[in-house]
This record gives structure tokens, sequence and C-alpha cells, in this order.
């Protein structure tokens, strides 16, 4: 596992010592990046159930501002630490060890807002995909044209629309697919 490009490129981040935490690919992170690209200057992006934190890095990597990573597990907090200290971002990051759906709360209550937002909770559950994106889409925590990746198993699908979140791409790799979203805010006159 490394970073694919930018500002730290080939720079190796530690993985994680159990199979609980599942990090993507290199080969899927790189053509995520370039289905993304060019990533927007000044980026705020979110790694909801952040795992190794390696996608919020990648970000960071490519010129985003500012990444939240948000796990509820120490031992993925103490990697996602571990990277970011390994990489140099610590000062570009929070790191917040909370449940996924609770920090949403959060982070729509203090306003904040997000180009990206990247979600990989546990594969098999379809149901905490589904409250993600809805909540994601309801709370309107992502600006307007934000993209949301969604990294899952093929054999979960997603519905092609969450209130204003629409389906732009579905892309597979062997049993996974990534699914991506971009959020087109209504707007009244």
């Amino acid at each position: 596992m490394r970073v694919i490009s930018g500002k730290r490129k080939g720079k190796k981040l530690c993985g994680p010592k159990s199979n609980n935490i599942r990090p993507t690919e290199d080969r899927i992170k790189e053509s995520m990046f370039n289905i993304i690209s060019p990533i927007i200057e000044k980026a705020i992006v979110l790694d909801l159930f952040a795992g190794t934190g390696s996608i919020g890095i990648e970000f960071l990597s490519r010129g985003a501002e500012k990444a939240i990573f948000v796990d509820n597990s120490i031992g993925s907090i103490q990697l996602i630490n571990k990277n970011l200290n390994l990489t140099g971002f610590e000062a570009d990051a929070t790191v917040i060890k909370m449940d996924g759906l609770k920090a949403l709360n959060i982070f729509s209550d203090k306003g904040l807002k997000f180009d990206y937002i990247f979600i990989d909770p546990p594969y098999d559950n379809i149901e905490l995909y589904n409250k993600a994106l809805e909540k994601i889409s309801s709370l309107n925590i992502l600006k307007n044209n934000g993209i949301l990746i969604a990294e899952h198993n093929v054999s979960l699908l997603l519905r092609e629309k969450y209130g204003d979140l629409m389906i732009t791409d579905i892309r597979k790799y062997g049993n996974k697919l990534m699914t991506y979203f971009k959020y087109y805010e209504v707007t009244t006159k």
C-alpha cells in the first residue's frame, strides 16, 4: 500500500494487521483518482469509515487542503495517525474516533461542507450504506457538484438516487464496485 501520486508519490503506508480493515487496493485507488481528476484546488475531503486512511492521504498528496478521517475502531485510528505521521500530513488532517453516522450530524451542525466524500463501511452492511448515503444527502454536507465515492461488494446494489445524490458512474474491479455519485443541490428562486 502506497501513495500513488502527488507530493508524497511512492511513499509506503502501513497496512492493517487484521482482516477487519480492508484497504482500497492501489490499482483501484489509481483508477478512482483518474476518474475524478483533477482534484479541486483547496478541496475539503471526508474519508468516512476510513480504515487505514489511504484514500484521504491520497487526496492530500494530490492537493486537497484538508482531510477529515472518521472511524470508530481504535485500531484504525492508530493506523491513520501512523500513516499521517509517515506522510507528514498531520497538520492537514483531523482524525475522529466516532460512529460515522453520528459524525455526519456533527458536521452538519457545524455547517461543514465537503468537496469529496469517500465511504467504505463494512461490505456486507447494505443498511449502513443506505443510511450513510441518505444522511449525507439530507444533511446537505456535500457541496453542489461534490463527488461521493462508495466502495462496496458487487453483491450490494445501491440505489441510483439518494435525495440529491445521483449515480454518475460505476466501475467493477473483481468482486468490488466503486460507485460514483454527484450532489446536485436543488435551488429555489
